[in-house]
């Protein structure tokens, strides 16, 4: 339903994101949500089609030829970057699709609630947990637990979006954090199974086979629809980065879809940038020949 204040698509209720990508389902189609670092990314993921569009601040690292993982380190304020990502870029050139904001739950600098009406303010339609702590582990997982800092405050943080009437999209590593996103009304849940393999920024190897990231995925998704049976289940992250990968979960599995952001927004630009300079460099002089 277009905005009525500007024409364009943002923002959208909670419900009628979901109505959206229920009706993707039903048509027999996957939901594919992509991160976008810059308006370019953006407005050419939407032109492809994906059903949702998810700013991170690691989207600016990202596409600044640095791994995503630099969204996770005391680099810049994260809950800045996306809101700056979503304001100067994003949300002006998108026309139609829901634009989700990545917002780190655990900053200790914000009344959440406050940043929260912002985010709603602005043009976004739902919420995303990123950076998140789902994916933190060992004894500085532990320590941000109990200074304060953990994934409770996602958790809680994700609450107070569903009293907004924000769309909430959750990263979570584990059955148990799928529990707790769902407990506060998450409407979809991503399996977050390891930073996404591949790519000259990507890691090598990844942390789990395929099938261990199918046998993930899917007890996460399990064990979110045992408190709400209607929660989005989708997959990202780790051996999980190409077409033929998504196919692959999606027919060994009972999941939505998928959630990319280097496999969509960096893969694409590393691919297409290097064949399109290599097929300039193979001109001639003159415009004859090749070399």
């Amino acid at each position: 339903m277009p905005n009525p204040w500007t024409g364009k698509g943002n923002p959208y209720t909670k419900q009628e994101v979901r109505d959206r990508l229920q009706a993707t389902i039903d048509q027999g189609k996957a939901i594919i949500a992509a991160g976008a670092g810059t308006g370019i990314s953006a407005k050419f993921i939407e032109k492809g089609g994906a059903d949702l569009i998810i700013i991170y601040n690691s989207g600016r690292f990202r596409m600044a030829g640095h791994g995503s993982t630099a969204g996770l380190m005391a680099y810049g304020d994260a809950n800045a970057v996306a809101m700056e990502i979503g304001e100067f870029e994003v949300l002006p050139v998108v026309e139609e699709i829901p634009v989700i904001c990545g917002v780190h739950g655990s900053d200790p600098r914000r009344r959440m609630w406050h940043h929260l009406l912002k985010v709603k303010e602005m043009g976004f339609s739902g919420v995303n947990n990123f950076p998140t702590h789902s994916i933190v582990d060992g004894h500085f997982r532990q320590v941000l637990e109990e200074t304060g800092m953990g994934f409770a405050k996602e958790v809680e943080m994700i609450r107070l979006a569903t009293m907004m009437d924000l769309f909430s999209i959750v990263y979570v590593a584990t059955p148990e954090e799928a529990r707790q996103m769902a407990e506060v009304g998450a409407d979809a849940i991503i399996a977050h199974v390891g930073t996404t393999v591949g790519g000259s920024i990507g890691v090598v190897d990844a942390t789990c086979s395929m099938d261990e990231a199918i046998e993930r995925t899917q007890r996460i998704g399990d064990a979110a629809r045992e408190v709400n049976p209607n929660v989005f289940v989708l997959a990202h992250g780790g051996p999980v980065n190409t077409p033929a990968d998504v196919r692959e979960v999606l027919a060994k599995s009972d999941i939505h879809g998928f959630v990319g952001a280097s496999s969509l927004e960096r893969m694409g630009v590393e691919q297409s940038l290097t064949e399109l300079t290599r097929e300039f460099k193979r001109i001639g002089l003159g415009g004859l020949t090749d070399r």
